[in-house]
């Protein structure tokens, strides 16, 4: 027997603290709660992904597989490498 989900509640994010950190994401395109835990894991900019491994990155609560994506392409473009 299956398990019904709880229905998740949408939270806004208020994402003014993290306006002086995140533009170089928000020029990406990539979604608030992704800018917010790439700042929050003290990323901020593409560059910095070099410190990190991409298994890392995709267990950072926020980031999506469609945000993972649109890094890996920005990234490549930018001939950057994870860790």
């Amino acid at each position: 027997m299956v398990k019904p989900q709880p229905k998740r509640r949408y939270v806004p994010i208020d994402m003014s603290a993290y306006e002086a950190l995140d533009g170089e994401w928000r020029k990406i395109g990539l979604s608030a709660p992704a800018r917010k835990a790439l700042v929050d894991a003290k990323l901020y900019k593409v560059s910095d992904l070099r410190k990190i491994t991409l298994t890392e990155l995709t267990e950072l609560e926020g980031i999506s597989k469609s945000s993972i994506a649109r890094i890996k392409v920005i990234m490549n473009a930018k001939k950057i490498s994870f860790r």
